[in-house]
């Protein structure tokens, strides 16, 4: 009769199971994180842009009171503004409220409003956005380093055609987009105003 021997194999070097994090350190570590994340992403876009609501009707029918428009605060740090920009500025730089109108004069420009048109330099603008043509008439000559700015809702805004013109270190930034109401969102850029009146 034959004979076996059984032999057991020998065993193989099992790794030792290093012990697993504990779960709750790690989700405290995954959520900081985010919070940082999103702290980090947050500062970055308000270093870049700012959301403003509207309060007045001055900018009606453009922009109604509630509207929540983007304004970006680096345009005029990186460009020049243009007729017709929308723009936020900070009057006299009091730094108590923000205001929102529309850009006509540019410094050097010349602004004529006369029979409800508004000119240019010699040049009638075209605005579709009106609310209706300015009961008002009057000339301005815009000084150096300086903007003439108009509501959209011409006959019941205060602007530059009542008490002067905006400087430069004033402007905040350039309203470029409604985002809420949702039914009402659109861009707000247009093109210039004078070169499409040339």
């Amino acid at each position: 009769m034959e004979q076996y021997t059984s032999q057991s194999l020998p065993e193989t070097n099992q790794e030792e199971k290093t012990p697993a994090k504990p779960r709750r350190s790690s989700f405290w570590i995954d959520t900081l994180e985010t919070i940082i994340m999103a702290l980090l992403l947050f500062l970055a876009i308000n270093a870049v842009s700012s959301r403003v609501r509207v309060e007045n009707i001055s900018m009606k029918p453009t922009l109604q009171p509630g509207y929540l428009i983007l304004v970006n605060k680096l345009a005029y740090k990186l460009g020049a503004p243009k007729h017709g920009d929308i723009i936020v500025f900070d009057y006299k730089g009091a730094g108590q409220e923000e205001y929102i109108k529309r850009i006509i004069g540019l410094p050097g420009d010349q602004v004529v409003v006369e029979h409800g048109i508004v000119s240019v330099n010699g040049h009638p603008l075209t605005e579709p956005y009106l609310a209706e043509l300015p009961r008002y008439s009057g000339s301005w000559s815009v000084p150096e380093d300086s903007y003439f700015v108009l509501g959209d809702n011409r006959n019941n805004s205060s602007d530059s055609h009542q008490w002067g013109y905006v400087k430069s270190n004033e402007l905040i930034g350039k309203a470029i987009l409604v985002y809420f109401p949702f039914n009402a969102v659109r861009s707000l850029v247009i093109p210039d105003l004078v070169q499409a009146a040339n």
